[in-house]
């Protein structure tokens, strides 16, 4: 495992492989939370909170207790428990922390628990074999990314509700219309446009 595989892990969880863009998976509270950047920028921290914590946490139940007791069959029930306690853990401390942004989040934030953002990068670090340093390398990259595009996306949201749009495009028909250009500009770096 060198300095460079590390970097191009990195660079493919943020960029080519795209949890949003090129994988479609978290798209709920992407297209949820992007109407302003003040909640994306909170729900983009939220998630990589979660998905980093959330992962590392998942590696080592697996290769410390789930793979010893011969009981790896329990993956997925035992990642979904995790992950659900660790989003409440957030979810509390996010409202003792910023009341503000937890009010902003709304809904949203509990919705991170079935976010399959943060089960998809748990079980795909197992399923890659990754070691534990690839798994914190993957596991902070992927909600990077995330983040990235649901803030890139709320900019333009916010920009584009000041403008004049026409009556049929306004509000989610003009989000996916830039959702699907956004994934076609993230599909060059996965040379595929």
């Amino acid at each position: 495992m060198t300095a460079a595989s590390l970097f191009t892990l990195f660079i493919s969880g943020v960029l080519v492989n795209n949890i949003i863009l090129a994988r479609f998976i978290g798209m709920c509270p992407f297209m949820g939370v992007s109407t302003k950047l003040s909640s994306a920028i909170g729900m983009g921290l939220a998630v990589i909170f979660v998905i980093f914590g959330a992962s590392v946490l998942s590696w080592l139940l697996y290769y410390y207790v789930l793979v010893p007791l011969d009981i790896t069959y329990m993956k997925l029930i035992c990642f979904i428990l995790l992950i659900a306690s660790f989003v409440q853990f957030v979810e509390m401390f996010i409202k003792k922390q910023s009341p503000s942004l937890y009010k902003s989040l709304g809904i949203y934030l509990p919705l991170i628990t079935t976010n399959c953002a943060v089960l998809y990068v748990a079980l795909d670090n197992i399923s890659q074999e990754y070691n534990l340093i690839q798994t914190m390398v993957n596991s902070i990259a992927v909600p990077l990314g995330f983040m990235l595009v649901l803030v890139l996306f709320a900019t333009i949201r916010e920009r584009l509700a000041g403008n004049d749009i026409p009556r049929a495009f306004k509000g989610n028909p003009i989000a996916f219309v830039v959702a699907a250009i956004l994934a076609v500009a993230f599909s060059a770096f996965a040379g595929i446009a």
